[in-house]
């Protein structure tokens, strides 16, 4: 049996491109180095001197130019090509935070949270699409699902030893966190040696016009639906915490050992969970997965203690597996060569926008209306989101067999 088990994860990572791998390794060094932001909130009160009201607005900077910038990184993308952009955008983000790290006052504080926005998430619309690009059709969605393992292995590293760095020093802490996004470019840097001088192909307007994502009905469905999925999921950075305290009354180290069974689960299993669902709809599946996010968080008020909050956890996380690199793959694999960068971008916007609108309505009915209404109302989009979903499938697969006829002369 324990063989079967090896083998199953050895068939999951095997087969994927040279590209891909080093591209989810950077993407590693870099989010094992994502120590200041969770730590930004208590160093803007703490050694900076402004208020939780104005240290709260200061951060919503951040994400209001998160969603411009993933939208123009994806266009830049398609102008100068992926590599490129990642490249620098690691490079600018580095100094950036060693910026940070020294600017005194709110205004500068400001501009400078702004300016890191602006270069470091255009990061993420050129990571997938340079991913996408490195990856075989039938491979795309196993190469999604890596870098999200790197990224959450990533993840599970850098807030730990932030914690440590923020105890010893703040200023450590940005000196590092820009440190490791410098060392990811330099990774890529030597990396893609090949790519260090290649000029981006030219595309003509007319054929980049007509691979708009504007005009493409099929995937402005997906990214509403992605959207209305993020707003739910950004729920667990602020509200569920929120939940776990006042419901269930755990403290914050109880908090961070539920939270970090998420990522423990998509480190172990994701990848063989996406490779064993290959041959399905991907579509249908993110449904599902929508559902199941939205019906884990559904089932909080229903029940007390850390087992059962696990399990909680446990129901959502699954849904996550299911639905974000199975979605992501979708856009992507609509997305003609000459606009691969926009349709990345926008799909990264509507994440983004799900960032700034997650925080204010979770937090206005969990206000007014209690946690109850707001965990069931995260269900119900859920149920929202995968009945969008199947109906986007049932649209695409019906083109498609109208297509398949109209060639054949049926």
């Amino acid at each position: 049996m324990l063989r079967a088990i090896v083998a199953t994860y050895r068939e999951a990572f095997s087969g994927l491109s040279r590209s891909v791998w080093l591209l989810s390794f950077a993407s590693l060094i870099n989010r094992a180095g994502t120590m200041v932001m969770p730590f930004l909130l208590l160093f803007l009160i703490e050694k900076r001197g402004l208020t939780t009201t104005q240290a709260g607005q200061t951060l919503a900077l951040y994400g209001f130019a998160a969603m411009f910038a993933s939208y123009f990184g994806g266009r830049l993308c398609d102008r100068f090509g992926p590599l490129r952009i990642m490249r620098w955008s690691l490079v600018l983000t580095g100094l950036s935070f060693w910026a940070l790290g020294q600017v005194q006052g709110r205004l500068a504080i400001s501009a400078m949270v702004l300016v890191l926005a602006l270069v470091g998430e255009v990061f993420r619309p050129a990571n997938l699409s340079a991913l996408s690009a490195a990856s075989d059709p039938g491979e795309r969605t196993r190469s999604i699902a890596l870098m999200r393992l790197a990224v959450n292995a990533g993840m599970a590293v850098g807030p730990s030893v932030g914690g440590l760095l923020a105890a010893f020093s703040y200023g450590w802490l940005f000196w590092v966190d820009g440190a490791t996004s410098i060392l990811a470019a330099g990774l890529l840097f030597f990396a893609f040696p090949g790519e260090r001088a290649a000029a981006p192909r030219v595309h003509s307007a007319a054929k980049i016009r007509a691979g708009s994502p504007f005009r493409d009905l099929p995937t402005l469905a997906l990214l509403g639906m992605m959207f209305l999925l993020s707003v739910v999921v950004f729920q667990v950075t602020g509200t569920f915490p929120l939940s776990l305290r006042d419901l269930y009354g755990f403290s914050e180290a109880r908090i961070g050992v539920t939270l970090a069974s998420n990522t423990v689960i998509i480190v172990l299993f994701e990848m063989v969970l996406i490779h064993s669902l290959a041959r399905r709809d991907p579509l249908k599946v993110a449904g599902v997965g929508s559902f199941l996010f939205g019906a884990g968080l559904a089932l909080l008020p229903f029940g007390s203690g850390l087992g059962y909050a696990v399990l909680t956890v446990a129901v959502w996380t699954v849904g996550e597996m299911l639905a974000f690199p199975l979605l992501t793959s979708a856009v992507a694999a609509r997305a003609p060569d000459e606009t691969r960068g926009t349709y990345m971008g926008l799909l990264n916007f509507s994440f983004a926008a799900g960032f700034v609108v997650a925080p204010l309505v979770g937090t206005w009915v969990y206000q007014h209306f209690g946690p109850r209404a707001l965990w069931l109302g995260c269900g119900v989009a859920g149920a929202v989101v995968w009945a969008g979903l199947y109906a986007v499938a049932v649209w695409t697969g019906r083109r498609v067999a109208v297509a398949a006829q109209a060639a054949s002369g049926v």
